[in-house]
């Protein structure tokens, strides 16, 4: 809610509410209405106070984020990284363990398919590097999505 995050974003800061309102340009009983609940802030003024405090106008407006001094980062896109990168790890690394067996046990098949490439670094080598290449950038978006 609103009034407990501007609340809770004061105090994390070490201000009074003279002090806070000083710095948004506003009286110190409209602080005290809008850490109480009584009125809300107009949008210039939430404009003011995300910026203020270096979170987003979302962050004070919605309930169900959770409270923090921190600047909150709605970037769902995270989630995206983190599910693409998992896939293409174990894509590359199910793909070499899959080439890797057919080159023990079935030599000929491993080096039919490497000579069937149209652009070969020697046939086995471009696969490789491709699964290698996928497995590295697997890893770089999980790395990229914990951030």
């Amino acid at each position: 809610m609103l009034a407990e995050k501007l609340f809770k974003l004061r105090k994390d800061r070490g201000l009074s509410q003279e002090k806070l309102a000083e710095q948004l340009n506003v009286s110190r009983q409209a602080i005290s209405k809008w850490e109480s609940g009584i009125a809300v802030p107009e949008l210039e003024k939430l404009i003011v106070i995300s910026n203020y405090f270096g979170v987003s106008v979302d962050y004070l407006l919605k309930e169900e984020q959770e409270i923090s001094g921190a600047v909150v980062d709605n970037n769902d896109c995270s989630n995206t990284k983190k599910i693409v990168g998992l896939i293409m790890c174990i894509a590359g690394i199910v793909a070499m363990i899959i080439w890797g067996t057919l080159s023990v046990f079935q030599p000929e098949v491993s080096n039919q398919m490497g000579l069937s490439y149209t652009i070969t670094i020697d046939g086995n080598g471009l696969f490789w590097f491709v699964c290698v290449i996928a497995v590295a950038i697997g890893a770089g978006l999980l790395l990229k999505s914990k951030k």
